[in-house]
């Protein structure tokens, strides 16, 4: 005998399949929607751009590294004919000024002398310049040659410039002084310090003669030719 179904069995049934094919269809969609919204959003999201720092470079030189030292006037040597080295004097050096070597190489009596006189003089308002004081024998041979040519001969050359055998500056016994005002008051009071002038053709001329400061300055000599030291 064929078994009947009943139709409230059938009925269950069919739900059930559509309920299953309904949530199938349910989970295609929402995975499809899910897809498609995560390759939307991938596109909507700028590019990735890997950024490189660039290597360091090397430093630049510094320019005091870089670059050459400022050149200085070559300081010639003792022996030398010219320059500050020689006993050449630029202008306003002061007998304070011991990096030259036309005042620091002085005998140190004759330098003491005139710096204590500078220092009075400076009380009244007057300034000692070095304008020569100890030269090199080279120096000296070049400024009576200098002499020679200017004069004409050297008999005249010798009125104004020794020999380097014989001239105090070599040895670093005399010392010219400026300006006027200055040798105007050392022919005033250099005789309390021992500071002579030696030359009446030169008064610029200042030696030491310790002896001044009791019986005052030696009878001056016409010029260096008179001078029993210029004949040796």
């Amino acid at each position: 005998m064929a078994q009947t179904r009943s139709p409230a069995r059938t009925t269950t049934r069919r739900r059930h399949w559509l309920l299953v094919v309904g949530l199938t269809a349910a989970l295609a969609v929402a995975a499809a929607l899910g897809y498609w919204a995560g390759v939307s959003s991938a596109a909507s999201q700028p590019p990735l751009v890997q950024s490189f720092s660039p290597a360091p470079s090397s430093p630049a030189p510094s320019s005091s590294a870089s670059a050459a030292p400022p050149s200085k006037a070559p300081r010639t040597g003792r022996g030398s004919a010219s320059g500050p080295a020689a006993g050449a004097v630029p202008d306003g050096v002061t007998v304070f000024d011991d990096e030259f070597p036309a005042v620091a190489n002085l005998d140190p009596a004759l330098l003491e002398a005139l710096r204590r006189a500078a220092a009075d003089a400076a009380d009244d308002g007057v300034q000692f310049y070095v304008n020569s004081g100890w030269r090199s024998p080279e120096y000296q041979a070049r400024l009576l040659r200098e002499a020679i040519a200017k004069y004409g001969s050297k008999e005249e050359a010798a009125r104004w410039v020794a020999t380097p055998d014989t001239s105090p500056h070599v040895s670093g016994d005399a010392v010219d002084i400026g300006p006027s005002d200055a040798t105007a008051w050392l022919s005033r009071h250099g005789a309390q310090y021992g500071l002579c002038q030696i030359y009446k053709n030169e008064p610029w001329h200042y030696e030491l003669r310790a002896g001044a400061v009791e019986r005052g300055c030696p009878r001056m000599y016409a010029d260096p030719t008179q001078d029993p030291r210029m004949r040796q």
